[in-house]
């Protein structure tokens, strides 16, 4: 029998470990999303993008003919990196892009964490292509969205039997956080999920209003 030890498991997020690929949130990508509604998904890039700004995670912003056709970025994302420039690409698949790739090769990480538009063409190619070069990759499932929940279920699903590990969007807030006690980040874990994390940060506005409630205590 095993032996349990006060330790995270090996394949838990934290905000040293990865790179997340935020990809072609865009409003012309946007308008033909059907698989989830345009406000949630605004809500919950904004979420992660926060959340990996806060924590100093490595990312990468990228889009596909941003002047020509596809329009810019969404304001929620771009607004949590400040000045950071913006990866443009022709090509569908972000892994064919030599400017991303080097990107990807500078920061060095071998853990990819993906979100974007659509789920079926740009996230799956990153994803399958990454694994196929040795990469571990993460899947933000309600940061992501297509045209149908047909295509959108279907493309979880072919990267998932592939080997990449969905997750959703409050879900890599709390990883990163993992921990009430780590003062050092507290307020703006529940700052973050207090302006974009739904009902959960309602809750929150909710207990720390009426009886001064907090996790770490």
């Amino acid at each position: 029998m095993p032996t349990a030890v006060a330790a995270p498991g090996r394949t838990l997020l934290s905000p040293q470990d990865h790179t997340l690929i935020l990809i072609d949130f865009q409003s012309q990508m946007s308008f033909a999303t059907k698989s989830i509604d345009a406000v949630a998904l605004r809500n919950n890039a904004g979420l992660i993008s926060h959340a990996a700004a806060g924590f100093g995670v490595s990312t990468i912003l990228t889009t596909v003919a941003e002047k020509s056709f596809s329009g810019p970025m969404f304001s929620e994302i771009t607004e949590a990196f400040p000045g950071q420039a913006l990866l443009d690409r022709t090509s569908m698949n972000t892994w064919e892009d030599a400017g991303v790739i080097a990107k990807v090769n500078e920061i060095g990480k071998a853990r990819i964490v993906l979100a974007g538009l659509w789920t079926s063409v740009c996230i799956v190619g990153p994803a399958l292509s990454a694994l196929d070069q040795g990469f571990d990759v993460y899947v933000i499932a309600d940061a992501c969205g297509d045209v149908s929940d047909e295509a959108h279920e279907r493309a979880m699903e072919r990267m998932v039997q592939a080997g990449a590990r969905p997750m959703t969007a409050l879900q890599y807030l709390l990883e990163l956080q993992r921990d009430w006690a780590r003062t050092e980040t507290y307020d703006m874990t529940t700052g973050i999920a207090k302006k974009l994390g739904g009902a959960y940060g309602l809750g929150i506005v909710y207990a720390k209003t009426m009886f001064g409630a907090q996790e770490g205590h």
